[in-house]
C-alpha cells in the first residue's frame, strides 16, 4: 500500500504541503489544470497566480507554493465552498476529500465561535487561496496514488497571531479544536506554525500520528514555509510501499514509582483508572534505593484523556509527580467478529497483517457472561469459543 508520512518539525500549513507533495512529483502543469476546473476566476471576484519556485532553507533545497491573490474576495460560508467543490469538473475522489476537510473545518470553527455550523462565515480558510490548498493537496494526494497517511507530532509556537477577528493567541482557537485528540508540543519558536488549513488537511486525512511507519521509500520531498526560523521551515514527505501492514498512532504512558501504600489497594485503583478511561494500568514490584520495596504504577492512555487520567493517579495514590512519556504503537489490523456457540454468542477479537489473519482472542467478558450464565467453568465457556474459531479464521 502507498504510504505518505509527514514530518513537521517546524509545522504545517496547506502551502507547506503542496509544496512538498510537488517538490516528490506532482507535476505543476497538472495540478494548475486540474485547480482550473474549480473555475475560480468565474465563480468568485477574486484573480490569482500559482507561484511554485525552488528555494533553500539552512541549505536544504525545497519547493515554495504560494498562491498570489490579485483581487480579494468577500469572506463566504460552508454551503458556498461545496458547491463550489461539486460543481466542478474534478475527481469524485478530490471532491469527496475536499469536502470532508471543509466540513471539518466548518465543525471546528462552528464551535470555537458558539454557532450553529450553517451560520459559520470563512475568513481567511474560506479565500481563494485557502481552497486551492485544500483542493490541491487533495489532487496531490491522487496523482501520486497515495492510499493511506501517517504524521509526526505537530509543534505548536508561541505569541500572537493577526486574524480577521484581531489578534489571536497562538496557535489559533480553530487549530486547537482541530488538533484535539492529536499528539502536539510546545516550543520556543515565535510563529504560526500550524495554520488552520495545515491542521484541517492533516487531522482530516491522517490514519495515525508518532513515528514514521515501516516503508520502502522511493520518494521524498521538501515543502517550504514562510518564515525565517532558527531551524528549516520545512515540511518533509516520505513516500513509499508499507513493508508492514498493520495500524500505527501514539499513546501517553504516565509512571511512578510509589513506597508508602498498602499494596490491596492497588486492585481498586487500577480499576478506577480503567473506569476513568486508561487502555490499561498495571503494577510492578521493584527496589528502590535504601533496598526500599516498592511499586511501579504505569498507565496508559489516549492523549485527549491526560488531564483526567493525571487527575484519578492524585486522587487515588500517595504519589506527588508522574513520568510522563509519547509512546508510539504499532497495532495490528483488527475486526470483531460473532461466534455461535451451544451455550450462545461471543465476540472474537481477530487480529491481522494485511489480509492474512495472525491471531484471534476470545473477548473476555462475553464467555465469562456464558459461563455464569449457564453456570459452567469459565474454561469450559472459553473452549466452547475457541472450538468454533476455523471457520473465521480466514474471515
Amino acid at each position: 500500500m502507498k504510504t505518505a508520512y509527514f514530518d513537521c518539525p517546524s509545522g504545517i500549513s496547506g502551502n507547506m504541503i503542496l509544496g512538498a507533495l510537488l517538490d516528490a512529483g506532482l507535476d505543476p502543469n497538472f495540478l494548475k489544470r486540474e485547480i482550473g476546473n474549480l473555475r475560480l476566476n468565474v465563480s468568485v471576484s477574486a484573480r490569482y497566480r500559482l507561484q511554485i519556485r525552488k528555494i533553500k532553507k539552512h541549505g536544504i533545497s525545497a519547493t515554495y507554493f504560494n498562491v498570489e491573490i490579485k483581487e480579494r474576495e468577500k469572506q463566504r460560508n460552508l454551503k458556498n465552498i461545496l458547491s463550489l467543490i461539486n460543481k466542478s469538473k474534478l475527481s469524485k475522489n478530490v471532491k469527496n476529500l475536499s469536502s470532508k476537510i471543509f466540513r471539518r473545518l466548518g465543525e471546528a470553527e462552528a464551535k470555537v465561535h458558539g454557532v450553529p455550523i450553517s451560520r459559520v462565515h470563512f475568513h481567511e480558510v474560506g479565500a481563494v487561496d485557502a481552497i486551492i490548498d485544500i483542493v490541491g493537496a487533495c489532487i496531490g494526494l491522487e496523482y501520486l496514488g497515495i492510499e493511506e497517511i501517517y504524521c509526526s507530532p505537530l509543534p505548536y509556537g508561541q505569541g500572537q497571531i493577526k486574524h480577521a477577528h484581531g489578534i489571536l493567541p497562538n496557535p489559533a482557537p480553530a487549530t486547537v479544536e482541530l488538533l484535539k485528540g492529536i499528539p502536539t508540543y510546545g516550543t520556543e519558536i515565535k510563529a504560526e506554525l500550524v495554520t488552520p488549513t495545515g491542521a484541517a488537511i492533516i487531522s482530516t486525512l491522517a490514519k495515525g500520528f508518532g513515528n514514521i511507519p515501516k516503508l520502502s521509500v522511493d520518494k521524498i520531498g521538501y515543502g517550504a514555509g514562510l518564515f525565517k526560523l532558527p531551524i528549516p521551515n520545512l515540511l518533509r514527505i516520505f513516500i513509499g510501499e508499507t513493508e508492514l501492514k498493520t495500524e500505527h498512532d501514539a499513546i501517553l504512558q504516565i509512571e511512578t514509582n510509589i513506597d508508602d501504600m498498602d499494596p490491596t489497594a492497588f486492585p481498586k485503583i487500577i480499576a478506577k483508572l480503567i473506569k476513568a478511561g486508561a487502555l490499561d494500568a498495571y503494577i510492578t514490584p521493584i527496589l528502590m534505593k535504601k533496598d526500599r520495596q516498592a511499586f511501579s504504577l504505569n498507565v496508559l492512555c489516549q492523549p485527549s484523556l491526560k488531564d483526567k487520567i493525571l487527575e484519578a493517579i492524585f486522587t487515588l495514590t500517595t504519589t506527588f509527580g508522574v513520568r510522563i512519556y509519547l509512546v508510539p504503537r504499532e497495532k495490528l489490523l483488527r475486526k470483531y467478529v460473532s461466534v455461535n456457540t451451544h451455550y450462545g454468542k461471543a465476540r472474537v477479537k481477530v487480529g491481522s497483517i494485511g489480509s492474512k489473519t495472525v491471531t484471534v482472542s476470545p473477548e473476555y467478558e462475553d464467555y465469562k457472561k456464558l459461563a455464569k450464565k449457564h453456570h459452567i467453568p469459565i474454561q469450559k465457556a472459553y473452549q466452547a469459543v475457541i472450538n468454533n474459531l476455523p471457520s473465521i479464521a480466514h474471515n
